[in-house]
């Protein structure tokens, strides 16, 4: 199958929405979802798509040494880096890369493998590109952030304004606390990728990582369920295979290939399906369409 294939580049279009949750909170902004102020459209970051791609490999595969993540919640990279200097038995220099320990975070860590990663910190284990690459997420509609109040009727700690003294003596909250929770009621998002295979030979990314990528697209939401998060689910995944390494068609051609009609108001994927066209007629030679999962 070509979509599999490491040796071809690949461009690709993923469809996920979000039901009362917020996708991407804006710490700028109180956590509210990100929008684009002059179209009203919701923004998801493409750091938060690899976020969550980390978290699935980490989970499916974190025992591998092969694929162990670089940027994880609370790491810290220096000591990452330390890793590949101990493995390899050399004295690291703060200055200058050594020889070989590049090549050894590239062969043990799917994110630098996938993404790249800056590794040029006191322990120096050079730069890396990588053939994975993600744009930010944007809504087809535009969203509504919201903003509900939340009360919590427990208390951290017991003070003579917010506490009465129950029947048995004991300090009760007299009220809650109030809190906020950003939220939107629905959107749906598109993404678009890129997959290079120059930057993969730099790297060691393979087949192997090719197909678990796509599934990590697929399957990642599954992982990161919460109640902030809503119900976010992919609607869709389809992945322009061209037969070659540099490609036989402009992406942004193929991406137009793909469109959604705008419906204003929506509350589930069901209002988008009659708008969704896809012409998989008369692609250009060399260039195939696989849809990995449709909504």
């Amino acid at each position: 199958m070509i979509h599999l294939d490491a040796s071809k580049r690949h461009d690709f279009v993923l469809f996920f929405d979000v039901l009362d949750g917020n996708p991407n909170g804006d710490p700028d902004a109180g956590n509210l979802p990100r929008t684009d102020p002059q179209t009203g459209q919701g923004l998801v970051t493409d750091v938060a798509i690899k976020r969550k791609i980390r978290n699935y490999v980490d989970e499916l595969h974190g025992s591998e040494e092969r694929f162990k993540i670089y940027v994880q919640q609370g790491a810290i990279l220096n000591n990452q880096n330390t890793r590949a200097y101990t493995a390899l038995n050399i004295k690291s220099k703060s200055k200058e890369e050594s020889p070989g320990v590049r090549h050894w975070m590239c062969e043990n860590f799917f994110d630098v493998r996938a993404f790249g990663a800056v590794m040029s910190t006191e322990v120096n284990c050079g730069q890396v590109r990588g053939p994975v690459q993600l744009t930010f997420s944007r809504s087809v509609d535009r969203i509504l952030p919201l903003d509900a109040a939340i009360t919590r009727v427990a208390l951290t700690k017991a003070d003579e304004k917010n506490t009465v003294k129950g029947d048995d003596g004991e300090d009760t909250a007299r009220s809650g606390t109030i809190g906020r929770k950003a939220f939107i009621p629905y959107g749906l998002y598109v993404m678009h990728g890129y997959y290079v295979p120059s930057y993969a030979k730099d790297t060691g990314f393979d087949n192997t990582d090719l197909e678990l990528l796509w599934k990590a697209l697929m399957n990642m939401w599954d992982l990161d369920r919460s109640a902030s998060r809503g119900q976010t689910a992919c609607q869709g995944l389809y992945v322009f295979s061209h037969d070659s390494a540099l490609g036989n068609y402009p992406s942004q051609q193929l991406f137009k290939r793909i469109q959604l009609e705008k419906v204003g108001v929506a509350r589930d994927f069901a209002a988008y399906k009659n708008g969704l066209v896809i012409n998989d007629t008369d692609l250009p030679n060399g260039v195939t369409l696989t849809r990995l999962l449709e909504g």
